[in-house]
């Protein structure tokens, strides 16, 4: 077995499961499937309004209700969503991609196939969550970027200086205060809209225009 896939499995046992799901005789089965894999299950119904902090995955019926509320993730509370699908039709279909499910179980429930679907959804999840790591890095790092360039602009226009000289400045700024380039461009950017809101930047000159020409 690959150490990533023995991982997986591994990570099963204490997995805090919610079934969101009428107790019935496909639930019990799911639950005891569930805790024989070494999960920490218990079932509900109906759901609830909200899912409970200590939760990591949710089994959850999809029905034709408009009423039925999907959980959402967070960085706070990531949740791996399996849903449970009764039957197949357009209106069922369109629940099951709006539920942004990670993986799903069909009806009627059968113990086979529970962690095989349980492995890929909690894989899916993790996937996803690295990749809006990487997203979230990547928007950080453009903002950064232009921050910089726009502070280097601001620094250009108030000192009459080069571009070169007004980066050096920042990253001057930078190391002695041990701060990002990005927090020292911020704080540049930040001082500007509030003296230009003061007006005080473009009081000089309009000091300098207003006042009386020495005949």
């Amino acid at each position: 077995m690959k150490p990533g896939v023995r991982r997986l499995i591994e990570d099963l046992r204490g997995a805090r499961v919610l079934v969101i799901h009428p107790r019935d005789a496909e639930s019990e089965a799911l639950i005891d499937q569930l805790k024989r894999i070494g999960c920490n299950v218990r079932g509900v119904w109906p759901p609830p309004s909200a899912i409970p902090h200590d939760i990591d995955t949710v089994f959850q019926i999809v029905d034709s209700s408009e009423d039925t509320v999907f959980p959402t993730s967070s960085n706070d509370h990531p949740l791996t969503l399996v849903a449970i699908v009764d039957y197949e039709n357009p209106t069922i279909l369109k629940r099951l991609l709006d539920s942004n499910a990670h993986g799903v179980v069909n009806k009627p429930i059968r113990s086979f196939g529970i962690l095989s679907s349980l492995v890929l959804a909690r894989s899916l999840r993790g996937y996803t969550r690295r990749l809006e790591s990487k997203v979230q890095k990547l928007e950080e790092t453009l903002k950064a970027r232009r921050d910089v360039d726009k502070a280097v602009k601001i620094l250009v226009g108030l000192k009459q200086i080069g571009e070169f000289e007004a980066y050096e400045l920042i990253r001057q700024q930078a190391t002695q205060k041990r701060l990002t380039m990005a927090e020292i461009a911020a704080s540049i950017i930040n001082a500007q809209e509030t003296l230009g809101e003061l007006g005080v930047l473009g009081a000089p000159a309009q000091a300098r225009s207003s006042s009386p020409v020495k005949q």
